[in-house]
């Protein structure tokens, strides 16, 4: 029997991104989920949290999927501005 994993979109959107030559790294503070790093440079930015950019909540109770905080353009704007650097 396969195990639900809660991070199923958020892995999806990780990889994705590295396809395109974008890694991204994530930092977790329970429930919080911040965007961490973009190719390798910190990212300064503080948004949707006091203490760095929240791309998201991770999931409270079994079987809720990771749920983003943002609009993807939010999110495509900053991660475009860090891979351009």
């Amino acid at each position: 029997m396969e195990q639900y994993n809660p991070y199923t979109n958020l892995d999806t959107f990780v990889r994705r991104l590295k396809k395109i030559g974008i890694e991204i790294m994530c930092a977790s503070n329970y429930p919080w989920m911040y965007l961490d790093s973009v190719n390798g440079k910190r990212v300064t930015e503080i948004e949707g949290a006091n203490h760095g950019f929240c791309i998201g909540f991770s999931p409270i109770r079994n079987n809720e999927p990771f749920k983003f905080t943002m609009d993807y353009k939010t999110m495509f704007d900053l991660i475009r501005r860090y891979a351009e650097r």
